[in-house]
């Protein structure tokens, strides 16, 4: 086979050729996410990156939260893998039976399920310090020197003034 020579560089509109996705760093690193495949990752980097598209079309529900469409076949067609694989990577990152990281709404009648990307950052709280409840205040123009303190005859000795 003759060597190839290739371009050192790239010309004109050459580089717009590249489109990326993005996989989130905390998808490979943190433990929370330790157990999920390498396609299920590079599939929500896909979807995060129809949200972009979703965004552009304005596909908004009803309290404002983006969705997008991407049916099963156009994921294993985009991966290369066969349908019962992409329902599987669906469901790795689903609420229902997954990590989470995405919500399927099934509309019915034919229409494609809408699929509700999630954050994926896991920003874990710092414990909190228990707050101890404070004693009530006394209402207004009450002082404690007006009240009068019960004395019972069962546990004499044990209320003092």
């Amino acid at each position: 086979m003759p060597d190839m020579k290739l371009p050192s560089y790239f010309y004109g509109d050459e580089v717009m050729q590249f489109t990326y996705f993005l996989i989130p760093c905390q998808l490979i690193t943190h433990p929370r996410f330790k157990h999920l495949s390498t396609d299920s990752k590079l599939l929500y980097g896909m979807l995060l990156d129809r949200m972009s598209l979703s965004i552009k079309n304005e596909w908004y529900d009803d309290t404002g939260r983006v969705y997008i469409y991407y049916t099963v076949d156009e994921i294993g067609s985009n991966l290369n893998c066969g349908r019962d694989k992409a329902m599987k990577l669906l469901a790795e990152l689903d609420t229902g039976k997954g990590v989470g990281l995405i919500e399927r709404i099934k509309q019915g009648q034919g229409k494609p399920t809408r699929i509700y990307v999630k954050r994926f950052i896991t920003q874990e709280l710092p414990p909190q310090p228990e707050k101890k409840p404070e004693p009530p205040a006394p209402p207004p123009g009450v002082e404690f020197a007006d009240v009068q303190t019960l004395r019972c005859p069962l546990c004499q000795g044990q209320n003092k003034k």
